[in-house]
């Protein structure tokens, strides 16, 4: 017998507790990650461990994942960069710099709306929307 991963289900179930952001904002990963730490009183670290790794026209693509875990909640916020050397994390959305995913609890429409405002009072940060899962073609490089 022959066991097979079936990725529409492992994906629908690393997004069924989600919410997702893009930013467009043209700083490098680590100095947005610092801004927000400074803005927002958070502590986003980048966690190596969770690297997105695409292969591609026979290169190897690495996306920086920065993670930060809210106290006293099970909520994990993650920031993806969804570019490297002209590639795309999420090619579906190549203008988008940023990816923010929040998973493991349950995110109110006005905690999106509170961190949307402050977000947007960052220098540097000219658009940020929220992101129907429905619409990302490539769950799977979200994944890991």
């Amino acid at each position: 017998m022959k066991l097979a991963i079936d990725n529409n289900v492992l994906a629908e179930d690393f997004f069924s507790d989600t919410k997702v952001m893009g930013i467009v904002a043209p700083v490098k990963d680590y100095r947005f990650c610092w801004l927000l730490n400074q803005t927002l009183g958070c502590d986003f670290r980048l966690n190596s461990d969770i690297e997105i790794q695409l292969a591609r026209k026979s290169r190897q693509y690495f996306f920086s994942v920065y993670e930060y875990g809210e106290a006293g909640t099970s909520l994990v916020h993650y920031i993806y960069s969804n570019q490297f050397e002209g590639e795309y994390l999420l090619p579906e959305f190549r203008h988008l710099d940023f990816l923010w995913l929040m998973k493991g609890d349950d995110v109110q429409d006005n905690y999106i709306h509170y961190l949307q405002q402050s977000i947007r009072s960052i220098p540097g940060v000219q658009l940020i929307i929220e992101l129907e899962k429905e619409k990302i073609k490539n769950k799977m490089h979200l994944v890991f």
